[in-house]
């Protein structure tokens, strides 16, 4: 087989498609082909020669049939030029797939995975991992499809979006006009990150609270500081950040203490350990999401610094003793 190193990425659904194709027995020319992968025929021509010439695919032309076939009726391309450690990649990829099955993304993904798996796919040999690697099934923020629809389109066009948004429980729906900057992916939800221009500010908007969304015409310009990781940098909590960078102190006892340690939260992150847990401090702009994990620890948790974070924590308690009063024993 001749070297194959140059195999372009932008091509490699192009050439399974072909493969697949040719594959059926159908004698595909350079035409159907085009139109099923909506190309021109002279992409297609390369991806046939590249398929021949550098990754040793059987293709020849049958002038009578006016298509493509393989001499070796069992050729599959994926056997020819990936490796059987890249293919149980692939394989266990499937599996780590499941964690985003109930959002927009996964039929498309894992679609287009079964595609470059399929041919090796044996049960005996190449599924083992269905049953032994596992990710367990976790509830996911269901939000309507026109929502997702209109956001992606308005992303890839720069248009702004109007939609009513609901903030919380106890409020009421609002109409916000927004430029879309990023979709993120933070704990089986999808949150849309944009500016706000009838607040004038930077928003976080959770797509399962917004409805009757529009696609406005109106098109802005993308500011250069618009990626929300820089906003992040260097503390690990999700999605929602701040503006205001705080210094956190923490204990953690029981097994919350064992958890906490095994994990990198910040980049500047430092933890003492004591006879009954541990201290965790570190400094970081993402409040709500560090008030989170204090409340989500319950009584192994107590936060030290800064003094929000202590009053915030000392109301929720105070909030669960009087709700607890309520309850018969």
């Amino acid at each position: 087989m001749k070297n194959q190193k140059t195999l372009p990425k932008t091509a490699l659904p192009r050439i399974y498609l072909i493969d697949k194709e040719i594959s059926t027995g159908k004698y595909p020319n350079t035409k159907t082909l085009s139109q099923k992968y909506e190309t021109g025929t002279a992409t297609i021509s390369r991806d046939i020669e590249f398929m021949r010439d550098r990754l040793g695919a059987p293709i020849e032309y049958d002038y009578f049939e006016r298509g493509y076939y393989y001499t070796e009726k069992t050729f599959r391309l994926p056997a020819a030029f990936t490796s059987a450690e890249d293919m149980l990649a692939l394989g266990m990829a499937k599996t780590l797939l499941s964690l985003y099955r109930n959002t927009p993304i996964y039929e498309a993904v894992h679609q287009l995975v079964e595609t470059i798996t399929a041919p090796l796919d044996d049960p005996g040999k190449t599924r083992w991992y269905e049953d032994r690697i596992v990710v367990p099934p976790v509830p996911t923020v269901q939000f309507k499809p026109e929502v997702w629809q209109n956001i992606v389109e308005a992303l890839g066009k720069n248009h702004i979006l109007r939609f009513e948004y609901r903030r919380s429980w106890y409020s009421a729906w609002q109409v916000r006009r927004v430029r879309p900057y990023q979709l993120l992916f933070d704990n089986g939800a999808w949150y849309l990150y944009g500016y706000a221009e009838d607040r004038r500010g930077m928003g976080m908007y959770s797509l399962s609270r917004i409805r009757t969304i529009t696609l406005l015409n109106d098109i802005f310009t993308l500011p250069a500081s618009f990626d929300i990781r820089t906003k992040n940098k260097g503390s690990y909590f999700g999605a929602y950040s701040s503006e205001k960078k705080q210094r956190f102190r923490i204990n953690f006892y029981g097994e919350a203490a064992l958890r906490i340690q095994e994990r990198q939260w910040a980049e500047d992150q430092r933890i003492e350990e004591s006879a009954d847990g541990i201290t965790l401090s570190f400094t970081s702009a993402q409040y709500g999401k560090i008030l989170e994990l204090v409340l989500s620890s319950g009584r192994d948790a107590l936060p030290l610094e800064p003094q929000e974070l202590v009053d915030d924590w000392l109301g929720n308690v105070r909030d669960m003793a009087k709700r607890a009063k309520g309850v018969a024993r």
